[in-house]
Order: structure tokens, then C-alpha cells, then sequence
């Protein structure tokens, strides 16, 4: 089996990635046999709030009190870094990329970064819903709301976020609260969310653009049949890695997932995933 590209990778330049390292991750990738790897470093500019033992203490950022604003992407340093893994890994095929958090409510901010760094891919991403007077990640959610309110109101604002902003090509994670799902509230049911998924799935294919198969979550087959069902044509994968030894995790098991739904490899093995006409 010849993998695909991994197209949702962290490195030291995340200001989360306190394990992240770009040359042990580009040599973790040769060892794999991994063909192609986009380093999509977090652009976040969201203000959080947090509870006492939410974040490592190793991570970049400012911190208020019950707050956490992340830090933010040194473009000019991500960017040399990237040239100096091109060099040390000719054979390697590298993507510069940056994952966009609630780009729909930082346009300006997400305009500047991405003027600056001619990025290959841009991923968007949904982390956190509105919560008094800042926002809140799943976790804190969950301890503040219903389980079920808190991931139908995740989609509703997954939905908002791809028809308000067209800064993002691939949508990253659309399963993202499920990792945090509570054990309290019982087994995650994906059918119980069917219609709000299906509708952000429907927004997504109908902006034209691209439905991320990541696998550091759950990976629900069925959301990859109701991309289908709602005029998705286009898959990429991502492993979310944030340390190097993650890159690639469960590719085998996602290929073969993908594939069962008709979807197929392009010519190349950076290229993305299609369901032929």
C-alpha cells in the first residue's frame, strides 16, 4: 500500500506541539515510508476560557485569569525551517501549510498571516464555541452544557464558519468535540447527529471544497458516507500529530475506509483523494 500524503501535521513551530520536532518528524516519515507531509501549524487568535489543569504548562501563550490566548505563529522561522528540512530530505515531498482556528472571527488577523507565508495548505478549523464574554474548548463545554447540546451547537457554528470565511480550503476535524466526548453521558451515537452533520457536510460540498479524514479522533465511517451523499468529491487525511512518533497513525485503516466509499488516489501521492465522475 503506498500512502498518502499526511496533510494535517504539527511541529515545534505550534504553540501546543511541546513535543513537536519538523527534522525528527520529516525522519519519522522516511522510516514509514510516508510519501508527503504538510506542516499545518496552528493560527489561533481565540481567547479560551480554562480550568485549572486544562493546558500543559510547557505550552506558548498569554494566560489570564481562567484564560489562555495562544501564541502566535513566527511565519519567517517556520518558513526556514521548512527549506532546511527540504534540503536534509530531498526525497520527501514537503507542503508549507498552517491550520486556521475560527478564521470566521479573525479575518483580519488571518489575512495578515497568510499574506505573509504563501502557504501550500491552508486547513480550517472549528476548536471552541462562544462562552460569556470569551470561548470555550469541548472540555469545558461538556462541564457547562448537555453532551448533546454542546456538539449540535458545534455544528451549527461548523456550518456558519464555512459560509463566513473562504480562507480555508480543507475543513480539519469535523468530529472534534467527540474527543472529548464524556464517559458520563454514555456511548457517542453518531445518528443521533445526523442532520446537523449532514448539513455542515452539504455547506462543505457545496463551497466546493474539502472534507479532512482525520485520524487522531474517532474516524466515523459515516461521516465519510454523508460527504458522499451530499455531493463531496474530495478527501485529504491528517493525523493531527503533534510529536513525531503520531505521523501517520491509522493511515492503513483510513485508506481502506475511504476506498470503500469509492473514493480513490490521484496520480501522485501528495495528491488528494477523489470519487471518479
Amino acid at each position: 500500500m503506498v500512502l498518502p500524503l499526511d496533510g494535517h501535521v504539527h511541529s515545534q513551530w505550534s504553540w501546543d506541539a511541546v513535543a513537536g520536532d519538523m527534522e525528527a518528524t520529516c525522519a519519522r516519515a522516511v522510516e514509514l515510508g510516508l510519501p508527503a507531509v504538510a506542516f499545518t501549524e496552528h493560527v489561533d487568535h481565540t481567547r479560551w476560557l480554562v480550568a485549572e489543569g486544562d493546558l500543559d504548562a510547557r505550552v506558548r501563550g498569554e494566560r489570564g485569569p481562567g484564560t489562555f490566548t495562544p501564541g502566535g505563529l513566527d511565519v519567517d522561522g517556520y518558513l526556514g525551517a521548512l527549506a532546511r528540512c527540504r534540503d536534509l530530505f530531498p526525497d520527501l515531498h514537503l507542503v508549507s501549510g498552517v491550520e486556521l482556528g475560527e478564521p470566521h472571527w479573525h479575518a483580519d488577523a488571518v489575512t495578515q498571516v497568510l499574506a505573509a507565508g504563501g502557504f501550500e495548505r491552508v486547513l480550517g478549523s472549528l476548536h471552541s464555541l462562544p462562552e460569556g464574554s470569551a470561548a470555550a474548548e469541548p472540555p469545558e463545554l461538556y462541564r457547562r452544557r448537555a453532551a448533546a447540546d454542546v456538539v449540535r451547537s458545534y455544528l451549527v457554528e461548523l456550518a456558519d464558519m464555512i459560509e463566513q470565511t473562504a480562507a480555508f480550503e480543507v475543513l480539519a476535524h469535523i468530529d472534534y468535540p467527540v474527543r472529548h466526548w464524556p464517559a458520563t453521558a454514555g456511548p457517542f451515537e453518531v445518528g443521533a447527529f445526523e442532520e446537523e452533520l449532514r448539513h455542515a457536510l452539504r455547506t462543505l460540498a457545496g463551497s466546493g471544497r474539502v472534507l479532512e479524514v482525520n485520524t487522531k479522533g474517532p474516524m466515523l465511517p459515516e461521516v465519510v458516507r454523508w460527504w458522499r451523499d451530499e455531493g463531496g468529491r474530495v478527501v485529504t487525511f491528517g493525523s493531527d500529530a503533534h510529536e513525531p512518533f503520531a505521523l501517520g497513525r491509522r493511515f492503513g485503516e483510513a485508506v481502506a475506509m475511504v476506498e470503500s466509499y469509492g473514493f480513490r488516489a490521484g496520480r501522485h501521492p501528495y495528491d488528494r483523494w477523489t470519487l471518479p465522475a
